[in-house]
Formats: C-alpha cells, structure tokens, sequence
C-alpha cells in the first residue's frame, strides 16, 4: 500500500518553498564552480555548477535536502540517487561516496546538510507519541520533503546575513527541523538515533570502536559484547545499518585512511601505509586498494608525489 499523495495546496507550498531554497544556497553560496559553506555549528550548504567527481568521505548522522540537481551517495558499491525535493536520511557513521550526479550553470546542484545529534534529538522523543514500529533497515533512507519540513529550513536561510539573528533564533528553529523529521515519514529511523539503548545507538558505539581502532585486529564477539548484544543478533543489526559485516567495514575505514595518507601527506613507502592503516600482507593491501579505488596505491602515491 502506498502513502496518499499530498493534497494539492501542500504540494504546492512545498514546490515554493524548494525555489526559496534554491536561491538562498545560490545567493550566499554560489559565485564558484563549486563551495560547502559551513552556516552554524553541524550545518551547511552546498553549490555546484557543475557534476563532481565521486569524493569517499565518512558520514555523520546527518539529514541532507536536495534543492536542485541530483546527488549520488554509494555505499558498499550500491549508489542512493536522490533529487530535488528529496531528502535523505543517515543514522550512522558509514564509509560513502558521494557526488553532484546532475548540475549547471543554469541549474546548479544545491544542498542544505544536518548533523543529528543524539542529545538534540533524544529530548523530542519525549512529546512525540512513539507508535511507529522500528524500521528493520537503516542503511540510507531517501523521502520526498514535505512543506512542513522545507518551511523551518528555509526560515533558517533566511537568516543568512544577519548573524545576531541567527545567533538567537537558528537554536528554536533547528530543533524545529528536528521535529519535523522525528514525527514525519522517517521518524522511526530518526528516533533510533535518539534512544541511547535502541539497536542504531548500540551499533554506533561498535562503529566508534572500528573507526578509532582500525588498524587493530577486530573480534566480532568483542564488538557485540560493547553493543550489549547476541553475536548472531549483533552481525545482523550491523549489516542492517551499515549493509556490510564488520569486517568489510573495518577494510573500508582502512582503505579510506590510507588513501588520505597517500594523496594528502608527504611522500611515504605503500608497504608503509599498508601497515600503519592495519594490514600486513602488501599485496593484500595492494590487491584491496585497486578493488575499491581502481588503481593501486602506487600510483595515487606517484600522482600526489608529482604534484608536490
């Protein structure tokens, strides 16, 4: 069965408040081919005028809304296209991909982010009636953004250039946003975020202990005793919010810290950063590298090196 469309006159608020949107990312972050500017503390816009290359970055719980264009986040090989009036939903820290898939000159790609804070959320769940059952995946989740999202968003746009404003009323009006998502149509996932002994919570603490500890040996039953959890029960909560097993995580943090190493440090030995990001085999390193990033390390370390 599927959601009843929205009525006419909402749709129509939402469509005026997503053209807002559009020119206030453009009039305070546009003039460049392409700029993330930082508005408050966890927030952010972002323009492009052009399609980017695909950039691994490792996510925060985060809310994302689409303006224009279309934006690609992949994870664990499988890409999430998401498009002007969608918003997406991530619940926990997760190795991804991203780019702007669709953008121009005419039609830039604009985007207003969101960290989710668990202590900013958990209060909310106390006035929101919680009969909403848990949703059984928690990898991603793409909706389309209501007016009554869109409105408190723009509302805080608006605010852009007048910072004793935004100083006093971006608080109210970020919880509100907040609101707006615990009780719309991703509220079960975003609640999750929020309870400190729900599956996503606990998940998150082993997610924390791979990304701190990556280049450590990791032991399943360790993690699920940290998560307070079954090892059978922990194994199937963590693929189901992240769609990968711990061990194809802990590779996908490494890969992407040594990747770092590699085309942002000075000129360093491949068998080096291999074994400082936790592998000891080279050619395990080499082989994993080329996998994911379709070349081997040697030559983003000679790319880097020449640009030096």
């Amino acid at each position: 069965m599927t959601d009843p469309a929205p009525p006419p006159e909402s749709a129509a608020r939402a469509a005026e408040l997503l053209a807002e949107l559009r020119t206030l990312i453009v009039r305070h972050a546009g003039g460049g081919p392409q700029r993330k500017m930082t508005i408050l503390d966890g927030v952010f816009i972002t323009y492009a005028d052009r399609p980017t290359l695909p950039v691994g970055a490792m996510t925060e719980p985060s809310l994302a809304v689409v303006g224009q264009g279309v934006k690609r986040t992949v994870l664990n090989g499988v890409p999430h296209d998401y498009r002007a009036g969608q918003y997406c939903v991530v619940p926990v820290d997760l190795p991804v991909t991203g780019q702007a898939l669709e953008a121009g000159r005419d039609e830039p790609f604009v985007v207003f982010s969101m960290t989710l804070d668990p202590v900013a959320i958990a209060p909310l769940l106390l006035e929101a009636a919680d009969t909403v059952k848990p949703p059984a995946f928690a990898g991603l989740a793409v909706s389309d953004a209501t007016a009554e999202l869109l409105d408190p968003i723009v509302r805080l746009l608006r605010l852009l250039g007048r910072p004793d404003d935004l100083r006093v009323l971006a608080p109210g009006i970020e919880r509100e946003i907040l609101w707006r998502l615990v009780t719309g149509e991703q509220g079960a996932l975003v609640r999750q975020i929020g309870l400190a002994n729900s599956s996503i919570a606990r998940i998150s603490r082993a997610i924390r202990w791979i990304r701190r500890h990556h280049d450590e040996p990791l032991r399943v039953a360790d993690l699920a005793e940290l998560a307070h959890m079954s090892p059978s029960a922990f194994h199937r909560h963590f693929r189901a919010a992240t769609s990968m097993t711990p061990i194809q995580f802990q590779r996908q943090i490494r890969l992407r810290e040594a990747r770092a190493l590699l085309m942002t440090g000075p000129p360093v030995d491949v068998a080096a950063v291999g074994h400082r990001v936790g592998y000891g085999s080279p050619s395990q390193f080499s082989r994993e590298y080329r996998k994911e990033f379709g070349a081997p390390p040697g030559r983003d370390a000679a790319r880097h090196a020449g640009h030096g």
